[in-house]
């Protein structure tokens, strides 16, 4: 049985291998013949970030873990691509699939690569255009190494052809984060913050914040919270502060009756939160991905996307940085003027099995 790495290195992570996983399960009961080995590097794995997620969706504990720890971006790559060399080199794989952008993702299909063996990326393709994020170095570098690419989108698509990738290895195969959603939606459940604040459905705004160019700086964070919360009327504004953004909050006076602040949430709790939300403001790509299928207004406080699709099909609008587009917006929002959006093409649970499918074909 030929086994491919999957590899998992951080949160968003998670929620795009778990249906990989199920769907390679699904294969073998069905006569399949490829099996996995899941690798985590440790990049994130406290109980918040790490193990809850993976309890709730039900993935299985990792084969092997690298436990990198925390550390700079360089030293984070270095410590991965040392640990998974030394892996490949005593007991190898067939193949390394990575998922998403994180420092993981790089790091690993570089160690895989130099060692001849091939690289399949889930979510390949996407661009912001912004060098300023990490995460778009580490799709650059991931995507010019990969040999077999796994789309969401047909922006996805293009970015790839007009980088030189032949039609033959790029997959468009759908959403596996949305997999995730719609495996999931059924067993949503309510956090303890839904009762104890009084929250109704449809009369609240869920907030997320954590790009360095959001939170990084105490008076900007300042001056966009100042804006969100003027003009959210009287609706209560929930706020899971991301731990960067807990550190500048500190310094910061939240005089808001109507803002409150809460701990990170787990999976299940948090999308609860957001399907039962008024709007969602946020700095998150892939939460973007889930209001525009939960059909939850969204607003997107960063001045480029790698997400197209949820601006152009979806509920989502790009605002910008600038606080000064938050009230306009807000009162289009309050005054029942945001579009309704529908669901981008093959955004629909199956992308897992269509990756699957392929990978059985090459593997």
């Amino acid at each position: 049985m030929p086994i491919i790495d999957i590899i998992a290195g951080a949160r968003p992570n998670f929620m795009k291998i778990a249906p990989i996983i199920r769907a390679i399960k699904q294969s073998q009961s069905s006569g399949g013949k490829l099996g996995h080995r899941l690798v985590h590097t440790g990049q994130h794995y406290d109980e918040r970030m790490s193990s809850s997620f993976f309890k709730q969706l039900g993935i299985p504990d990792p084969d092997i873990n690298l436990e990198v720890g925390s550390g700079t971006q360089a030293e984070q790559t270095a410590k991965i691509m040392m640990r998974y060399e030394a892996l490949l080199l005593e007991n190898p794989s067939k193949l390394c699939l990575v998922v998403g952008d994180v420092t993981s993702t790089m790091a690993c299909a570089i160690a895989a690569q130099k060692l001849c063996i091939p690289v399949a990326h889930v979510e390949a393709g996407i661009r912001s255009g912004d060098w300023s994020m990490p995460e778009e170095i580490n799709r650059m570098v991931t995507d010019s190494i990969t040999n077999y690419f796994f789309t969401t989108s047909q922006y996805a698509n293009n970015n790839l052809k007009a980088s030189g990738v032949s039609d033959d290895r790029i997959f468009f195969v759908g959403n596996t984060m949305i997999d995730t959603l719609l495996h999931e939606m059924d067993r949503l459940s309510a956090p303890d913050c839904f009762e104890s604040l009084g929250l109704e459905n449809g009369n609240y705004i869920v907030l997320t914040l954590h790009r360095p160019a959001n939170v990084d700086a105490e008076q900007d964070l300042s001056v966009t919270l100042e804006a969100i919360m003027q003009h959210a009327g009287s609706l209560p504004v929930v706020f899971p502060v991301h731990p960067r953004t807990a550190k500048q909050l500190e310094h910061i006076h939240t005089a808001w009756d109507h803002l409150h602040c809460v701990e990170p949430l787990p999976y299940l709790q948090f999308n609860y939160l957001v399907k039962h939300a008024k709007a969602v403001i946020t700095d998150s790509g892939g939460i973007t991905e889930e209001t525009t299928v939960m059909g939850i207004p969204c607003m997107t406080l960063r001045d480029s996307t790698e997400r197209p699709e949820t601006v152009d099909v979806g509920t989502n609008e790009l605002i910008g940085t600038n606080p000064e587009r938050i009230p306009p917006a807000m009162e289009r929002l309050l005054s029942g003027q945001w579009k309704k959006g529908a669901i981008p093409e093959k955004w629909d649970g199956k992308a897992a099995e269509r990756i699957v499918e392929v990978l059985e074909r090459c593997v």
